[in-house]
């Protein structure tokens, strides 16, 4: 693994190569050059897409950059988050403290913008000099009669897990809080997707077609009301785990509430989630729309997919995303459509996360936990990859190697989740791959060049 530091060997791993080890999960090293982002980052990828809430970023104007326009987050009403507030701490703040600036700010933005609540979000320089969030955020709670939120996520104290972990204690504060009569016992609610591209709204069509109701969507088009309801459901089911596990595992303990992990990419992986949601309600007309749903979306697009299939067959692919669980339904995405995954990564899979993947890919497949762009680099090019699977961060590499590149991340404006999604993952991956401009590339030229004359 030439390609890698010696510190970094054990958080590599080859399929089949030797016994399955991974170092991962560890906190970021401040002034480290990574992929992956700090705990306030991880914070605000949970927390921002509930629509009608205000984001306070107490700390300074830079960390409040990161806002709805670099994370997209559809709603279908209210769009109040995506306006980004600071406090725009200065050296006097940092000198004499921010609390008053902080009370301040959110008296002013409450009173022009009448939020259903609003998160309080910590930075690094708050942790540092100590400002009591807390205690600013329940006076203003108080006086205002809106829930107050203190978001405890210094960027330094972890890694983007611990984000989703702050996120998570800041949401269970308003589970519980609103009135659940009414709700039907097939119910459910939708954790850990974020509604990129309108994504939640086909989910959300899916359990209606079934005659299961969704009571919150948490976070994606997400509402405070929602949310306060969210413990009179009969089910969690979790998308992205690392991002929203920790709130299925605080709502089943706070309201005994089970949960199903889920993913909606792939049709594979798709059905898969309808059918056990189906089989936990124990209904067997449910069981039975949800096979004639299945049934007539697969119809709809699989003669396409074969097609693409055709075209794709033998292909490389690499990926590397932010949570391992959707890594797993990529690697069953692209045998969907005949290509062989080389490379597969994220920057916050568990070893739970990792041995699966291990057991999922093909010998010789690398898995790699927190990687940097030199390392991707490296391994793009061993592996001679058709297509990088990332996000935002991995683009550059991509391009600047002659690579084709699909966004599955937070910068797509592509629905790629339900069964419609993976016939736009199938076509994006199509059109990327046998673009005509890969002619230009050196080391692919005659290669295309001979499948563009085919």
């Amino acid at each position: 693994m030439e390609a890698a530091l010696q510190e970094r060997q054990d958080s590599i791993h080859r399929t089949g190569e030797a016994p399955f080890a991974m170092d991962c999960n560890k906190d970021s090293l401040a002034g480290a050059v990574s992929q992956r982002a700090c705990v306030f980052c991880g914070s605000r990828v949970v927390l921002y897409p509930i629509a009608d809430a205000l984001h306070l970023v107490h700390g300074p104007i830079g960390c409040a950059v990161y806002t709805w326009d670099i994370r997209g987050a559809l709603s279908s009403g209210p769009e109040l988050h995506r306006l980004s507030f600071s406090t725009d701490m200065q050296e006097t703040d940092v000198i004499f403290g921010g609390e008053k600036k902080l009370y301040n700010a959110l008296v002013e933005l409450i009173d022009r913008h009448a939020p259903k609540a609003a998160f309080v979000y910590s930075t690094c320089i708050v942790g540092i000099i100590g400002d009591d969030m807390q205690a600013v955020c329940r006076r203003v709670s108080e006086e205002k009669g809106i829930p107050v939120l203190p978001v405890q996520s210094e960027g330094f104290k972890g890694n983007k897990r611990e984000g989703y972990k702050a996120a998570c204690n800041a949401m269970r504060q308003l589970v519980g809080m609103g009135d659940i009569s009414g709700i039907s016992k097939y119910s459910l609610n939708i954790l850990g997707d974020f509604n990129l591209a309108g994504e939640i709204w086909l989910i959300r069509d899916y359990f209606t077609r079934m005659g299961v109701e969704v009571v919150a969507n948490i976070t994606g088009d997400g509402r405070v009301g929602d949310i306060q309801r969210a413990h009179g459901a009969a089910l969690n089911v979790v998308q992205c785990s690392g991002s929203t596990m920790d709130l299925a595992r605080m709502m089943k303990e706070d309201y005994s509430i089970p949960s199903l992990r889920v993913s909606y990419f792939g049709v594979e992986d798709m059905a898969e989630s309808l059918y056990a949601v189906a089989a936990f309600f124990k209904d067997e007309e449910m069981m039975r729309r949800t096979q004639e749903l299945v049934k007539e979306e697969l119809s709809l697009i699989m003669p396409e997919i074969m097609k693409y299939r055709q075209a794709l067959a033998g292909k490389r692919a690499a990926i590397y995303v932010g949570g391992a669980f959707k890594a797993f339904s990529l690697v069953k995405a692209f045998r969907t459509i005949g290509m062989q995954v080389v490379m597969v990564g994220s920057q916050t899979g568990t070893p739970e996360d990792y041995a699966e993947l291990a057991e999922i890919t093909d010998p010789g497949t690398i898995i790699v936990d927190d990687s940097n762009p030199l390392e991707l680099s490296a391994f793009l090019q061993e592996k001679e990859v058709d297509i990088f699977v990332g996000g935002v961060k991995e683009r550059p590499i991509a391009y600047k190697l002659g690579v084709a590149f699909c966004d599955h991340n937070h910068e797509r404006k592509e629905m790629l989740a339900g069964f419609a999604g993976m016939l736009n993952f199938a076509r994006e991956v199509y059109s990327s791959v046998m673009s005509p401009v890969w002619r230009f590339v050196p080391r692919k030229a005659e290669t295309v060049q001979e499948e563009i004359n085919d």
